[in-house]
């Protein structure tokens, strides 16, 4: 039995040890049209081949500037396979359409889809061989290779240094092949890993290594050496001397002959290819040539199929459409901003609206044009915002010369994902905060620009009170957005109804506090003013001792809607705007005279019944917050609000509208209860502003970014305050304990700078305390 088991076991030893017989794997016809043969990479002799016939046939332009205009040129092959596959997706097969004007100077470009078809047919004869047909090859046939991934065409340029992401061509609905499997690897039935070569056909069994009595170790049982084996040992043995002087004798050789001698030569580096100016010349013409006939194309499909029925097949080619002109645009991109280009070839995206064109007729129109076919293109509107989004988030990171526009394009698209879910569905609320980073990060790199606060507005909803603060402060900047008038009175609209349910779910006193101001902004409903006026000043003094520091953003956006709203929102009939646009700020109150006082007010528009009502409306308010005794849930509230009468103080015209109403008894008596609480000397005895100490960055306080870019807060922040990129959006408004200190501070040298007119507040020097002028001495 013994016998036999050792029999068997040879047995499947011998059997392991064969060689598995290979395996013929095929895969299906399916699978194979899918996978189609690749194509040979691109030579170094090709690319030179084909950068000499772009030199012989491109024209060439003077000082590197690119004619735009003047370039009548046709598509590449992808790009034709892209608009061939979409009009055969659209029915539009059979029409010849010239595609429309989009070139400045109305420069014509004479290309038809017909045409471009026509030349597709001629080119794919051309395509077999390798370097017997490069030198008959068309440009744009060695300018793009076609790939395949997952059984989805894509395209991509030839040179792998300006290529867009691989775009998707969209298949042809209900023939959309599987993607194969991927074949598994050919399992040995013998382990490499503990092969070591040393088996040999029907070997002898081993014996065990054991050790012997002198402690040395040897195999029990070892067979003796024969004759043979014995001339053989001896026989290597003379030749070791030969082998020594060998390799002596190699080791004196050089070491190329060495590594020619005894070594194959090392792999070769792969060559760098250097871009030249004239070669980005000639790349950003030949994108700029396909993507003027994509983007005609794109204009016309969404025009004409915005009142026509869509299916599955034709939304999908309308994607592909359009995903291949975001590729376009991000190629030019990549090659008009290459380092090396010339300036001129820089400029290029700005003379031409780049930007601009790739958000409207890449994106935007077929956003638009998918919305107005909901809810059927569902889930197409979200496949192409994730497509744009994906490509926004590129342009970003590696075109900064445009990064505030793909950052404000990125809110955009964030706010049309959020608009398309449901009130309740947790992405609506995902996507609405991330529309507003994007619009956070673009207002910061555009402070005065009043659109961006406009969309900030639009997604603040529930929350009233910050809605109100965008939509206020996109009138009171630099750069207003005219637009928004027509949006705030849509807000303040449900607020004039007595049977509207605006209040339904929302703060009464926050409800109170924007009705106030929808009637003072539209002269409706001046019945209701008062009555509006008392439920909101009646409340707030309870509202701000429940809510404790839950009220500090509420405060400061409450304190800037008010200050928007003396401002009459902007609009240049206010008294404040003519003001302000008459006075320049300190002259006022150095070289002002008697006589350009009365010629200022003669020029002045006196105020009418709405300014009054609201100058006493925020005095009244003011009133309210500074009895709180200077609570520290009121202090970013008190700030903003001295930030405004700071600025109005250096403007004498504008100050004798607003003194009769504030309350500047009150103030003084918070302002000494504020100096008390400081557990440090406040920096109040100097004109410059109270920034950091040393050499510390600057950490502006949470009501410094909402007051940023208000056309009262002009030279309020020195130049760099709000340069400390370290600080995230999400830290700007947390309430650390030191910040207390830092505003109580602002607080007090705004007070101590105001006191230097000693028309209002009073500095007295002896004890170190604001009293006020005597007209203003008065029991609070």
């Amino acid at each position: 039995m013994e016998k036999f088991t050792k029999g068997w076991v040879q047995h499947l030893r011998n059997t392991s040890r064969q060689p598995t017989p290979p395996r013929n794997v095929q895969c299906s016809s399916r699978n194979a049209e899918s996978h189609p043969k690749k194509q040979p990479l691109e030579t170094v002799k090709t690319r030179a081949r084909r950068d000499r016939l772009r030199r012989s046939t491109a024209q060439e332009a003077p000082n590197s500037e690119v004619d735009f205009q003047g370039i009548v040129r046709h598509g590449n092959d992808a790009i034709r396979a892209v608009i061939s596959k979409t009009n055969e997706s659209l029915d539009t097969k059979n029409r010849t359409t010239t595609r429309e004007t989009l070139l400045p100077d109305n420069a014509k470009v004479g290309c038809t889809v017909e045409d471009v078809t026509a030349e597709e047919d001629a080119s794919e004869e051309d395509t077999e061989g390798e370097d017997a047909s490069d030198d008959n090859t068309s440009d744009d046939q060695l300018d793009r290779q076609q790939q395949h991934s997952d059984g989805i065409q894509s395209f991509c340029r030839g040179s792998q240094g300006l290529c867009s992401p691989p775009g998707t061509i969209a298949r042809q609905h209900g023939s959309s092949p599987t993607a194969p499997r991927p074949s598994k690897p050919q399992q040995s039935d013998r382990n490499d890993d503990f092969h070591r070569g040393l088996e040999q056909k029907n070997a002898p069994a081993r014996q065990l290594w054991v050790p012997d009595d002198n402690g040395k170790g040897s195999v029990a049982s070892r067979p003796a050496k024969t004759p043979q084996a014995w001339r053989t040992h001896h026989r290597s043995e003379r030749q070791r001397p030969q082998r020594r002087q060998q390799n002596r004798a190699d080791s004196q050789l050089p070491i190329d002959d060495v590594h020619a001698s005894k070594w194959p030569a090392p792999p070769s580096l792969p060559k760098i290819v250097t871009v030249s100016a004239q070669q980005l010349l000639l790349e950003a013409r030949g994108i700029y040539s396909g993507l003027v006939l994509l983007e005609s194309k794109c204009i016309e499909c969404d025009t004409r199929e915005l009142q026509t029925e869509l299916g599955e097949e034709q939304y999908h080619a309308l994607i592909t459409l359009h995903q291949a002109l975001l590729h376009e645009h991000f190629d030019f991109f990549l090659a008009t901003q290459h380092p090396i280009a010339s300036d001129s070839l820089k400029s290029l995206a700005t003379k031409y609206a780049m930007p601009a064109r790739m958000w409207r007729h890449g994106i935007h129109s077929f956003l638009e044009l998918l919305r107005a076919k909901l809810p059927e293109s569902h889930e197409h509107l979200l496949a192409f915002i994730h497509i744009a989004f994906s490509i926004m988030g590129l342009l970003v990171e590696t075109v900064p010369a445009f990064r505030a526009t793909w950052i404000e394009c990125l809110g955009d698209l964030g706010r049309y994902r959020m608009a398309i879910e449901d009130r309740d569905d947790p992405n609506r609320e995902l996507w609405n905060n991330v529309a507003k980073y994007w619009y956070t990060q673009a207002s910061d790199n555009a402070p005065m620009t009043g659109r961006l606060y406009h969309h900030l507005a639009i997604l603040a909803p529930p929350n009233v009170i910050e809605q109100l603060f965008f939509y206020s402060k996109s009138l009171c900047v630099e750069d207003p957005f005219s637009s928004a008038w027509d949006s705030i009175l849509t807000f303040f609209d449900p607020l004039l109804d007595p049977a509207s349910l605006f209040y339904q779910g929302r703060n009464p006193v926050h409800a109170a506090f924007v009705r106030v101001h929808g009637i003072l902004f539209s002269d409706n409903g001046a019945d209701q003013l008062q009555s509006a006026m008392d439920h909101f000043l009646g409340s707030l003094e309870h509202h701000i001792v429940t809510e404790q520091d839950n009220w500090l953003e509420p405060g400061y956006q409450m304190a800037i809607s008010l200050s928007c709203l003396l401002l009459g929102y902007g609009n240049k009939s206010n008294v404040l705007m003519q003001v302000m646009s008459h006075s320049s700020g300190d002259s006022d109150i150095e070289n002002e005279t008697s006589q350009d006082h009365a010629d200022a007010d003669a020029t002045i528009v006196r105020p009418n019944p709405a300014f009054d009502m609201a100058v006493s409306f925020a005095g009244k308010a003011c009133d309210v917050v500074l009895g709180c005794g200077g609570a520290k849930n009121t202090l970013a509230c008190l700030h903003t609000t001295l930030v405004f009468y700071l600025f109005m103080y250096q403007r004498p015209s504008a100050m004798n509208l607003l003194e009769p109403h504030f309350p500047w008894k009150l103030l003084s008596i918070t302002l000494n209860r504020l100096r008390r609480m400081c557990d440090f000397p406040p920096r109040i005895d100097t004109t410059e502003f109270p920034g950091p100490e040393k050499s510390e960055p600057p950490h502006p306080l949470p009501e410094d970014y909402a007051m940023r870019g208000l056309i009262y807060t002009e030279g309020y922040f020195p130049p760099d305050w709000f340069d400390n990129d370290k600080i995230e959006v999400e830290a700007r408004y947390l309430e650390p304990p030191s910040i207390v200190g830092k505003r109580l501070e602002r607080i007090l040298w705004i007070g101590r700078m105001i006191a230097r007119q000693d028309k209002w507040l009073v500095w007295d020097e002896q004890t170190e305390e604001f009293t006020v002028a005597a007209e203003y001495d008065c029991e609070p």
